[in-house]
């Protein structure tokens, strides 16, 4: 009865939003979705509904979702593994939905490149210049962020990713001993939720990958009462947003998506 309920709940909200577009470019098409907790379906709470499955109504795509509870970058990188491992290249696009997880575990940023010198040919001339090279490694967040692209970039050359920053932190409490401050506050290296959203932002522009900034537009601000109603509870969880919450996140994603091609497979 409670499946049920459900149910009707999540059709009466996607015929009330007035959202669908299931004639688009994304129709049939087969979306990864990798990602923490904002991707996971929660068994222990049936009742949210997630952002890709009002996108799989709305624009009637296939999700495959990979996306775990508490996983940071480094989890992206495996969960792209098992993707490859279960589909292959059977797939049209490829969502990126994380980071939110390395700022709380307080993952010093690094840097995306290093620098050194090196010897090339200009007009005809060896000339010795600056030159740098990407690092790739679990130690930092732009290291976990190369080497996850990297993978991708290199076994899925013609499908469509896209990366979307996390959005706002508020107050969370699931025990005594895992308690997140809001996103007010710093990390314990001093770094802000900002910061990994702004290198996030950075590396989609290194790697050439659409970007949505659910951060900056996706209007969820859970530090203010008046937007309690989008998220799990407004005094033990202003983290997780809730089925609304969920929707607000899925229409901004697909406008942004109506504008992108869905994936670059030649047919």
């Amino acid at each position: 009865m409670k499946k049920i309920a459900v149910t009707l709940i999540f059709s009466l909200a996607i015929l009330l939003s007035g959202y669908g577009q299931p004639n688009s470019q994304w129709k049939n098409k087969k979306v990864a979705f990798l990602g923490d907790s904002m991707t996971q379906k929660w068994q222990k709470d049936s009742t949210r509904i997630v952002y890709w499955e009002y996108l799989s109504e709305m624009l009637e795509l296939e999700p495959f979702v990979y996306g775990i509870s508490g996983h940071q970058w480094t989890g992206v990188y495996g969960q792209a593994l098992k993707l490859q491992e279960e589909h292959g290249t059977n797939v049209d696009a490829i969502f990126i939905f994380a980071g939110t997880n390395d700022y709380n575990h307080n993952i010093p940023l690094g840097n995306f490149y290093r620098e050194t010198a090196k010897e090339t040919n200009f007009n005809g001339t060896k000339v010795l210049r600056k030159y740098r090279i990407m690092e790739k490694n679990d130690s930092t967040f732009c290291g976990r962020i190369n080497k996850t692209m990297a993978f991708l970039k290199s076994n899925y050359p013609d499908q469509q990713i896209i990366v979307l920053t996390p959005i706002h932190r508020g107050f969370a409490t699931f025990s005594d001993k895992n308690v997140q401050p809001e996103e007010s506050y710093s990390n314990d290296i001093g770094l802000y939720l900002e910061d990994y959203v702004n290198t996030i932002k950075e590396a989609a522009s290194i790697w050439a990958v659409p970007l949505i900034d659910l951060y900056s537009i996706s209007g969820l601000y859970p530090m203010e009462d008046s937007n309690v109603k989008y998220f799990m509870n407004g005094t033990t969880d202003r983290l997780h947003p809730n089925s609304l919450g969920n929707l607000r996140i899925a229409k901004t994603i697909q406008y942004q998506l109506l504008s992108l091609p869905s994936n670059f497979i030649e047919h």
